[in-house]
């Protein structure tokens, strides 16, 4: 009879944790249902960049010197500089500057280091394709500006999301 009755006693321990741990979870979604939102409607709606986001890289043509800094700080050794080196001035002239943004982790080492300023990372980030060839860029489509989130007027930018707290 005694072990009957500590295995009842023992089963409604059991139902009443049971019962606790549903409420706390019940609670804990009762909470999340006061909060707003966080999603966006990503093609309608676009989020405001913070100052120093890395987005796609800019690049200035007539301020590079081709000292190829660029180049042995890059983790992957991704720009390709094209010179030849002029003999009368004794200078490097520029050919061709490109980035495989395919293959490009946008660590900014790039930018960080160019001895001239002529990389900058600018605030654009929808850079997918249907071709991965399309993301080679040249020096003319990395001297491209971008368009600024805030100046499309099709768009609804969005500057503050409400604070997700860590608790």
């Amino acid at each position: 009879m005694l072990p009957m009755i500590t295995e009842f006693i023992n089963y409604g321990q059991q139902t009443v944790r049971a019962a606790r741990y549903i409420g706390q979870g019940f609670m804990i979604t009762l909470s999340h249902a006061n909060r707003l939102p966080v999603t966006i409607q990503y093609p309608y709606e676009k989020l405001i960049t913070l100052e120093h986001f890395r987005g796609r890289i800019h690049f200035e043509f007539d301020k590079c010197i081709a000292c190829e800094v660029c180049v042995r700080v890059c983790p992957i050794d991704l720009p390709v500089v094209d010179w030849k080196l002029e003999t009368d001035i004794r200078k490097k002239r520029l050919l061709n500057y490109s980035i495989d943004f395919g293959i490009c982790i946008f660590c900014g080492n790039c930018v960080e280091y160019c001895a001239t300023n002529c990389l900058s990372m600018t605030e654009e980030y929808e850079l997918s394709t249907y071709d991965c060839h399309e993301l080679n860029y040249n020096q003319i489509a990395l001297g491209r500006l971008p368009m600024s989130v805030v100046d499309d007027y099709k768009i609804r930018t969005i500057s503050n999301l409400p604070q997700i707290n860590n608790e």
